[in-house]
């Protein structure tokens, strides 16, 4: 029997609220910043297009593990809206299909139509989407010429709150529920005003609890990575950041250990529902539990043994 490869890389636990810079994938701005990290493991919570710019949160070593439910959170973006356009893309990337008058359509217009978007509203996802059809990226299939029949999608707009208005194009501040397409939304938004839309800039500005927070540049990263390891991991977050906007339990030393067996337990004066997360009495944060029926709390994510 052969010896088992040892892992290439240092163990970084932690997150990292990258700003990611335009002009390349997300997937492009995770290696780099793996690489900068000479890190083992890694990985993005929600793509951002190219096109787009800001929040890129990146769970490092055990982190990963909570990667999943900053992907079912909720997103804040401020996006740049052009009227007039539609293209193939629904952004400024895409090849102009459809020129239309915007005349007389101002401030006051784009403020009538935005009620209809808000609240739990419908969504037909975009053909220039990752989503899959029999296995195929749906924007590998849009770029060979197919188009294919999706299903409309129920999302959220928590708020929509329009910025500054200035010629052709306008600025909203979203919102939104995880599944939604800001490009469609603009689309949308288009239509109804009657003259087409596309997005000509996209902004993430939050993701789940990280809103409103600094980001870090990629060249704040680099320049971190000539300082060392320490200045590196200066950067990060704590792991139990991602989960900040849940109610904490704190366990005692028996049950801390039925929890890491498997075991739901009966924590006093703990929530009586949702997810919560799980400290030991010395404040190490072990994992993720949810309240069961009968009040218990039953372990779902565990981090540490």
């Amino acid at each position: 029997m052969g010896r088992r490869r040892r892992p290439r890389g240092r163990v970084v636990n932690g997150i990292l609220l990258l700003d990611k810079p335009l002009g390349i994938t997300s997937n492009d701005a995770l290696q780099k910043v793996k690489h900068l990290y000479f890190a083992q493991k890694a990985g993005h919570t929600g793509s951002l297009d190219p096109l787009a710019d800001g929040m890129l949160p990146i769970c490092f070593g055990i982190a990963t593990r909570l990667s999943a439910f900053l992907l079912d959170s909720d997103k804040h973006y401020s996006v740049r809206i052009r009227l007039g356009q539609t293209t193939a893309t629904g952004d400024a990337e895409g090849e102009v299909l459809e020129t239309r008058p915007t005349t007389g359509i101002g401030r006051e217009q784009i403020l009538a139509v935005l009620p209809r978007f808000r609240g739990v509203i419908s969504q037909l996802p975009p053909m220039y989407s990752a989503l899959k059809h029999k296995g195929e990226r749906l924007y590998k299939l849009a770029r060979a010429g197919i188009e294919v029949e999706r299903e409309p999608r129920e999302i959220s707009i928590h708020s929509l709150e329009l910025g500054e208005v200035s010629g052709e194009e306008f600025e909203l501040q979203v919102h939104c529920s995880k599944g939604t397409y800001v490009r469609t939304l603009a689309e949308d938004i288009g239509e109804v005003l009657g003259c087409g839309a596309h997005v000509s800039g996209l902004r993430r500005t939050g993701v789940g609890p990280y809103t409103g927070m600094p980001m870090v540049s990629m060249q704040q990263v680099e320049q971190a990575a000539l300082d060392g390891n320490e200045a590196l991991d200066a950067l990060l977050l704590p792991v139990d950041t991602a989960l900040s906007d849940w109610p904490a339990v704190r366990l005692n030393a028996d049950t801390s250990y039925y929890l890491k067996m498997g075991q739901p337990v009966v924590v006093p004066k703990a929530p009586t529902q949702g997810w919560v997360r799980l400290y030991e009495e010395s404040d190490r944060f072990i994992g993720v539990g949810v309240v069961q029926d009968d009040g218990r709390i039953a372990p779902k994510r565990m981090l540490a043994g």
